[in-house]
């Protein structure tokens, strides 16, 4: 483990090195004003993504599609956001980010309206996987599309180091309120059950609601500053990380035992609801406003909590804990009784989220930054893909608690890895941090004695 250590503060280093010609005043002179259109861009987009995460699955359910079938629905989105992201995360180092983060806002505006009027399951599936639409995670919208990978890299070059983990702390914030407002819209699908046409009819306002958000995101983003990319002569367009390469296998292992845990309940949160409980979407849709309002503050908590405890301490209890409160969420007896302890998980979600992200950023190579952050998660992608199908079958065949508990033991399981692969690796923040007085105070007795 010394010698991880030594890697990933080497690594540090070298990035130190590299990045310490640039002035300060140059590097972050458009920092407050870059993050601020970002900040809004995330609250439209979580926007439409919580509202379309909502009401997605139900819709399909109403006008006939079974569990398994909604879970063909998310591999198709699943598998095309994978692609997407990651020639985004590639193609982005070089050409630019803020092409993408105004393109693909635009396309799921698109794949709203297409649901809002059209009912052939083949043109739904097209639209869903184009725009990333209905790809939602129950109350959570901290994942704003493939589009991710490029915002999270001019979030990372607008702002020095010590600010990066807040940063981020604002954007899963700017989720969370993003997420109450969907969730909120929600109610727009009405509170009733309807089939076929009569569903198309009544959702076509969720639908319109959640392509006006996105396109706000996208409008946006056009005000993002230009940017001027720096290429080298004779490189290619695109290259595979290599100095991040031994960060990014170590993100392969863990991601994949995350994306088969979440592929298994992520994308069925308002399905099961559903199921269980005979929720509508409008019930669904207070629950989460309930559930976004009571937690947005969460994701400010991050910043803090490492500080106190460090970084990957943090995510690995935060992990831990998000698998424990599965089980007695799936085990409650009534709608709100297993709403107040998925709040509850939800919130410890929140405070994870924007860390994961900021030391994904902060570990990687300054060239590689937006290329580590989509091919990380491609492994999650992949189960995130395969994953809901085993689910719907054990939805539809076996049991409406069955994937929850499986998805349980996965997120504990990654949670230990976690801890097993980055305890030695710190970030650059907390390698300029001096030690704590407790820490101080232990060595001054070790060399008395």
């Amino acid at each position: 483990m010394t010698g991880c250590a030594r890697r990933g503060d080497t690594l540090r280093s070298s990035s130190l090195a590299e990045t310490s010609g640039t002035p300060e005043k140059q590097k972050t002179a458009r920092g407050p004003k870059t993050l601020g259109i970002i900040v809004a861009a995330r609250l439209s987009m979580s926007a439409s993504r919580a509202l379309a995460g909502v009401v997605t699955p139900l819709y399909l359910a109403l006008i006939g599609f079974s569990a398994v079938r909604i879970g063909e629905v998310m591999l198709a989105v699943s598998a095309a956001a994978a692609v997407m992201s990651s020639l985004i995360g590639l193609y982005s180092d070089r050409v630019g980010r803020k092409v993408f983060v105004v393109a693909i806002p635009l396309l799921a505006a698109g794949a709203g309206v297409v649901f809002a009027y059209v009912r052939s399951p083949w043109l739904l599936v097209a639209a869903a996987a184009a725009g990333s639409f209905g790809r939602g995670a129950g109350a959570g919208a901290g994942m704003v599309g493939p589009y991710q990978p490029a915002e999270a890299a001019l979030v990372t070059e607008a702002l020095q180091p010590e600010r990066r983990n807040a940063a981020f702390g604002r954007l899963g914030f700017a989720s969370s309120i993003g997420a109450l407002v969907g969730g909120l819209a929600a109610v727009t699908a009405g509170s009733g059950h309807p089939h076929g046409a009569a569903a198309t009819a009544a959702f076509r306002p969720a639908f319109l609601l959640a392509a006006g958000f996105a396109g706000l995101a996208g409008l946006i983003a056009v005000a993002l500053p230009h940017e001027q990319r720096k290429r080298h002569a004779g490189t290619p367009s695109w290259t595979m990380p290599k100095r991040s390469k031994p960060l990014l296998v170590k993100l392969w292992a863990t991601n994949s035992v995350n994306g088969l845990a979440v592929g298994m309940f992520g994308p069925f949160i308002t399905y099961w609801l559903f199921r269980r409980y005979g929720a509508s979407a409008a019930e669904i849709g207070v629950l989460f406003t309930v559930i976004n309002l009571t937690t947005a503050g969460a994701s400010l908590l991050g910043a803090p909590l490492a500080r106190r405890w460090g970084i990957i301490k943090t995510l690995s209890v935060v992990r831990a804990l998000q698998a424990v409160l599965l089980i007695p969420m799936v085990l409650a007896p009534t709608f709100w009784e297993a709403g107040a302890i998925y709040l509850v998980r939800m919130a410890v979600q929140r405070i994870g989220l924007p860390l994961r992200q900021s030391y994904v950023l902060a570990m990687a190579h300054p060239e590689e930054r937006a290329a580590v952050t989509a091919l990380s998660n491609l492994p999650s992608f992949a189960a995130l893909a395969i994953a809901p199908i085993g689910a719907g079958y054990l939805f539809d065949e076996v049991s409406l608690d069955l994937p929850f508990e499986v998805a349980a033991l996965l997120q504990a399981a990654n949670a230990a890895m976690y801890w097993f692969f980055f305890k030695d690796m710190r970030p650059e923040e907390e390698l300029r941090r001096p030690p704590p007085v407790e820490a101080l105070e232990a060595g001054e007795e070790e060399q008395r004695a």
